[in-house]
């Protein structure tokens, strides 16, 4: 059995790991079999890690934050966690293998999925002209006419990087004005490529096989018209990835994981969570990773407080309150 198993490998996830691992807590890392790294993987240059003054390209961070777990001895492991047994002192992980895992502790690290618009033709088209990875994808719409849908930091990145490739990208807004940080938006308005379409939301992706267009509605006065296109990169947010702890783990109104204060503690004895997944407001490459030292942190003092309890007869709820005292 596992002294910690950690789900999630992403900043949150690698970071928790590497904290973990130089503790000598030997973490099992439950990586994903085909999103490792997490959301990272999917952008381009990270220019506001700390560390990296000329920046670092996303993925590459990513490969060196798991390089960097796997030298303190954290073991990596390509699957998917299916199903969690959470209730009781041992905590048990099934993966999509059909293998199981047992540990005194876990940290739950799952990040967040990109959000999708919810209209006709999206998901039909998801994959022929619809999108929601700008580098995953951009190289297949070289001199094509396309939108990015959204209007925070994401979206002007995605746009931005798109440029590279498209002869045209609008920028779809339902606001008349952005949320995303004043670089980012100085960026976008400067490029020539790049034209706004303000106050303005997308109730219909039009195409059969591949995107056409779409149907745009004026959020001030209601009309609509279409706009001819070939290719859609939605990028308007993300849902943190919680569907193993529905019923299990107590959820802020937001959706995320409730944790207790400042901590990583989650409603249930043993289990914490740390990353996107707790975070509705900041969700950044660096708080992620901070999440994860405050997880690996909580981990550490609650299984030095369940070997000083040692006896079977306290229960996790008195652990986790010795685990509160000696972290204050």
């Amino acid at each position: 059995m596992r002294q910690v198993i950690i789900i999630g490998s992403g900043p949150a996830g690698f970071t928790a790991a590497v904290y973990a691992a130089r503790a000598n807590l030997s973490p099992l890392v439950v990586a994903s079999s085909v999103e490792v790294g997490g959301e990272l993987m999917n952008t381009t240059e990270v220019e506001n890690f700390p560390g990296f003054p000329e920046g670092i390209m996303g993925p590459e961070l990513m490969a060196k934050m798991q390089e960097q777990a796997e030298r303190f001895g954290a073991e990596v492991l390509y699957d998917d966690a299916v199903e969690l047994d959470i209730d009781g002192a041992v905590k048990r992980v099934r993966l999509g293998s059909g293998a199981v895992h047992e540990a005194d502790s876990l940290v739950f690290a799952t990040g967040s999925a990109p959000r999708k618009i919810g209209i006709a033709g999206e998901q039909r088209l998801s994959g022929h002209g619809v999108s929601y990875c700008a580098t995953c994808d951009g190289f297949f719409f070289r001199e094509r006419v396309i939108a990015v849908v959204g209007g925070g930091d994401s979206a002007m990145e995605e746009a931005t990087f798109l440029t590279k490739f498209a002869s045209k990208v609008y920028i779809i807004h339902r606001r008349g004005e952005l949320r995303a940080s004043k670089i980012m938006q100085e960026r976008a308005f400067k490029n020539d490529k790049i034209e706004f379409v303000w106050n303005s939301e997308v109730v219909d992706i039009l195409g059969e096989d591949a995107v056409t267009g779409v149907v745009l509605e004026d959020t001030v006065d209601g009309s609509r018209r279409e706009l001819a296109l070939e290719g859609v990169f939605v990028a308007i947010g993300n849902d943190p990835r919680t569907h193993l702890v529905h019923g299990k783990l107590d959820l802020t109104p937001e959706g995320t994981v409730w944790v207790d204060g400042r901590s990583s503690r989650t409603s249930v004895p043993g289990v914490f969570a740390a990353g996107d997944v707790i975070d509705p407001t900041y969700r950044q490459a660096v708080t992620a990773a901070g999440s994860g030292t405050v997880a690996a942190l909580d981990v550490e003092h609650y299984l030095a407080a369940l070997g000083e309890a040692g006896a079977p007869e306290v229960d996790a709820a008195q652990i986790d309150d010795l685990t509160a005292a000696d972290a204050a």
